[in-house]
């Protein structure tokens, strides 16, 4: 189960931002962290006509890449870009490579469960398993008993003897 939270910064001059909430002492999570960058947009104090590009720095399986993954230009119809951009593993390095913007960068930032509620979910599944292996134990142990009963009833049964408790209703 993890848990999400807002996320945002803004990117002035030729600035660079980094996400990396693990390097400022982030409890360890089962889950780990991901990053969503859902948009990129300029602020409305942008430079009329200037090209802002937004460059982002990550981890690929094998190493790092450096890539644009936004063009913005204010005072146009480019002055914001859907995105839908997933970081499973921190640092991320956001830069304004070009431009002063303000560009304003929103996302999701998604944290897995803390090692300790995880231990505590694998002692209740533990405890889970234990009872439905009690229970289905107990089934089993009531039909095989069923059978015993009925091979005790036709033992007594062989004599031409009906048995005590069918008497008590042939009574009544």
């Amino acid at each position: 189960m993890a848990d999400e939270y807002f996320f945002a910064l803004t990117l002035k001059g030729k600035s660079s931002e980094v996400w990396d909430p693990e390097a400022k002492g982030a409890e360890d999570y089962q889950g780990g962290h991901k990053l969503i960058i859902k948009q990129a947009l300029l602020g409305p104090e942008a430079t009329q006509g200037e090209v802002n590009v937004v460059q982002v720095e990550a981890m690929t399986w094998k190493d790092s890449v450096k890539i644009p993954v936004a063009t913005l230009k204010a005072g146009g119809p480019n002055n914001q870009v859907l995105l839908d951009l997933s970081f499973p593993d921190p640092p991320v390095t956001f830069t304004l490579i070009q431009g002063n913007g303000p560009v304003h960068i929103i996302g999701h930032h998604l944290i897995g469960s803390p090692m300790e509620e995880f231990d505590e979910m694998d002692e209740l599944e533990d405890e889970m398993i234990d009872d439905e292996e009690g229970e289905e134990g107990a089934e089993e142990e009531e039909e095989e008993d069923e059978p015993k009963t009925k091979k005790a009833k036709t033992t007594n049964n062989t004599k031409g003897k009906t048995p005590v408790k069918n008497n008590a209703k042939a009574k009544k």
